[in-house]
């Protein structure tokens, strides 16, 4: 992975409602959807990001009430693999080009466990071309890909409250392991 830090970009301006509700509450799944669906419409933010060839960039937003918020450039052929993030709910859109989410539809035990048989059926893939995304709810186990073989893919990510750790899965046909957990100073 390649770090990006260019000038600070600035998202899409927050209305005023939404901003005045976000200062006096944590913000709502719904409201971190607004908020990345806001930042990819910006052109300008989107065109800010310098894209690497061969490894993710990425550049740290102004989420609304103190939520966490990147900007993140994918190359071809790049994913996260699998992961969740703790306790916190977020949303993502797909600014340019194509990203597919392939993610498990079950609640999984948040602790205690090293490797887990999935049950048939669990599992749920979307396609998040240009301008479409989501919000999800806390522990959500998901991997996001860019399968194009020669464009890359921009997106907005927001999650509440700030990433507290981020866990990190392998997979090999319905065996779910974990193998890692990583803190915010592993990736700042």
């Amino acid at each position: 992975m390649s770090v990006s830090s260019p000038a600070p970009a600035s998202p899409a301006p927050a209305s005023s409602a939404s901003a005045s509700s976000a200062d006096t509450a944590a913000p709502t799944q719904a409201e971190l959807l607004d908020f990345v669906r806001r930042a990819a419409a910006d052109a300008e933010l989107i065109a800010s990001l310098p894209l690497d060839p061969e490894g993710r960039t990425w550049v740290r937003l102004e989420g609304p009430g103190g939520s966490e918020a990147w900007l993140i450039g994918w190359p071809p052929g790049t994913g996260t693999g699998w992961h969740d993030h703790a306790d916190s709910v977020g949303a993502f859109v797909t600014a340019a080009g194509e990203l597919k989410e392939n993610a498990l539809a079950a609640r999984l035990p948040t602790d205690g466990w090293k490797t887990l048989e999935l049950s048939e059926g669990v599992d749920r893939e979307r396609r998040l071309p240009t301008g479409k995304g989501r919000a999800f709810g806390q522990h959500h186990v998901h991997e996001v890909l860019n399968e194009s073989a020669d464009r890359h893919a921009v997106s907005v990510h927001a999650y509440y409250p700030p990433l507290p750790q981020i866990r990190r899965y392998s997979r090999t046909g319905p065996t779910l392991r974990l193998e890692q957990v990583e803190r915010p100073q592993d990736w700042q």
